[in-house]
């Protein structure tokens, strides 16, 4: 399954972007800003990255030379995401590593044409490194479990706060209701007495 990591600082540009993407099948993991990016792409081992131009602790630009300066990362193929109003020097972009520009907010279209190809390229290349390198990839593992706990993720947290609120609900319904005191039996009396 293709895999794509996220990076924008806009929680409307990854809530459209996540709307977009996973309505396709394709796995995203979102993260807000670049430091978090960088952390991540041992867990996810994206085919891309979807990165923000002017995001903050490392921008677009950083995560692009960094990614693409990693022998383990060459695979992972980037699109920059700028806003209509962000100004930068496409070529500069294009240096430091994006394949693609898009401009947000994102269009489906646009989009989608944009990583499909992409995808294609990161399936040749992993194929080539899988053929060169026999046995389980930990890498791919670890990404497989990660990216299954991170969907896992929402349903569990909304789980675990409805047993929380009826084990709430239950423990203040225990607090009001008044223990009645029981009259003791002859056999109680007999053996106290």
């Amino acid at each position: 399954m293709n895999r794509i990591l996220l990076a924008d600082d806009s929680p409307q540009a990854l809530r459209l972007g996540e709307q977009i993407l996973a309505g396709q099948g394709i796995q995203v993991v979102s993260v807000t800003d670049g430091a978090t990016a960088l952390r991540r792409l041992a867990d996810v081992d994206p085919d891309v990255l979807i990165a923000d131009v002017f995001l903050p602790a490392k921008n677009g630009f950083e995560l692009a030379r960094f990614i693409k300066a990693q022998p383990e990362w060459k695979h992972i193929h980037i699109v920059f995401a700028a806003g209509m109003a962000d100004e930068f020097d496409e070529q500069d972009a294009k240096n430091a590593g994006a394949e693609v520009i898009l401009r947000k907010p994102f269009e489906a279209s646009a989009l989608l044409g944009a990583v499909q190809p992409l995808f294609k390229q990161a399936e040749a290349e992993r194929s080539k490194k899988t053929e060169s390198q026999p046995g389980l990839d930990r890498a791919m593992v670890r990404a497989a479990v990660t990216l299954a706990l991170d969907s896992a993720m929402p349903a569990l947290i909304e789980e675990l706060t409805e047993r929380v609120m009826i084990a709430v609900r239950q423990r203040l319904v225990n607090a009001t209701v008044p223990v009645k005191k029981t009259e003791p039996t002859a056999s109680v009396e007999a053996a106290a007495g």
